[in-house]
């Protein structure tokens, strides 16, 4: 099973007609629900190693060329979020690509053709192929409804299921060049945890790390024009994720649950420019003795 599947599966149950002024007190007068830990709701600026206001985040996404928001898949304040800052983009009147994992390219002929029909964002759905119950359809319309509101084009950045697929049976068929060590065993270290630190026997793990890295390199090919990705936080971090592909400058910005008892932005991984905490979204344990 390719892995956008099988960490998208545990996501799933674990895990320029606005002024940025007006965002701003949007996402104020919004808050995350009240958590014990004091980080929900606030912004971390990693290299600054401080926190900052949304709005230092707002300017950075409106001046870069290439942005990658990094979201829990089934947390939709990660989506309402998103969408704030994809307005404050528009907002300058900065017109870019909306990228998005959700759609695999094999379709990107068929969503352009819907586009120019004028379909609405359930034509475009419908189009692309976009799986509505395994992606949570609900929590991204909203993001599709803008690209088609601001005039932004859509792009279906995804590795097909089935070059990930045959990937993983033969990686070779990549075409990318050895993997860093460190790369490939922190990927092989993410699918054991995706699998509840049962870890793949090794023929097939070396297959699943490298329809990952395939799976990275084809959505960085969405940033050959001015972009913003929507996809998984672990394909924005900078030390293994799309960045690595990339040959421009990419900002990346994650949007990330607070953990009880890690009350400090430092025990969060500070591979991203920016992480943007929030609180934890309900969902089952997947590797509970129920789900076993």
């Amino acid at each position: 099973m390719p892995l956008d599947e099988i960490k998208h599966g545990r996501d799933a149950i674990l895990a320029a007609k606005l002024l940025p002024v007006a965002l701003l007190a949007i996402a104020c007068a919004q808050p995350p629900i009240a958590q014990p830990d004091a980080l929900a709701g606030k912004v971390w600026d990693t290299r600054a190693a401080a926190f900052v206001p949304p709005q230092a985040l707002f300017d950075r996404a409106a001046d870069a060329r290439h942005v990658i928001l990094g979201e829990i898949h089934d947390n939709a304040e990660h989506h309402r979020l998103q969408r704030l800052v994809l307005e404050s983009i528009a907002a300058r009147g900065r017109r870019r690509v909306l990228a998005m994992e959700q759609f695999d390219s094999q379709y990107q002929a068929e969503l352009d053709a819907a586009r120019v029909r004028g379909a609405d964002a359930e034509g475009m759905a419908d189009a692309g192929r976009f799986d509505r119950k395994g992606w949570n359809w609900a929590l991204y319309k909203p993001l599709v409804q803008f690209a088609l509101e601001f005039g932004w084009p859509l792009a279906a950045a995804n590795l097909s299921r089935g070059d990930a697929r045959a990937i993983v049976a033969d990686p070779s068929r990549s075409g990318l060049p050895p993997a860093d060590p460190a790369v490939e065993s922190a990927l092989a270290q993410d699918i054991g945890e995706s699998h509840c630190r049962q870890t793949p026997d090794a023929k097939l793990l070396r297959g699943m790390v490298e329809a990952q890295r395939a799976r990275d390199a084809r959505m960085a090919a969405s940033f050959r024009r001015d972009a913003v990705l929507i996809a998984g936080a672990g394909h924005a971090r900078r030390d293994r994720g799309v960045p690595l592909y990339v040959q421009d400058e990419v900002l990346s910005i994650a949007f990330i649950e607070v953990d009880s008892g890690r009350s400090s932005p430092r025990d969060y991984a500070q591979n991203f420019d920016y992480v943007w905490f929030t609180s934890r979204a309900m969902r089952d344990d997947p590797c509970g003795s129920s789900a076993l």
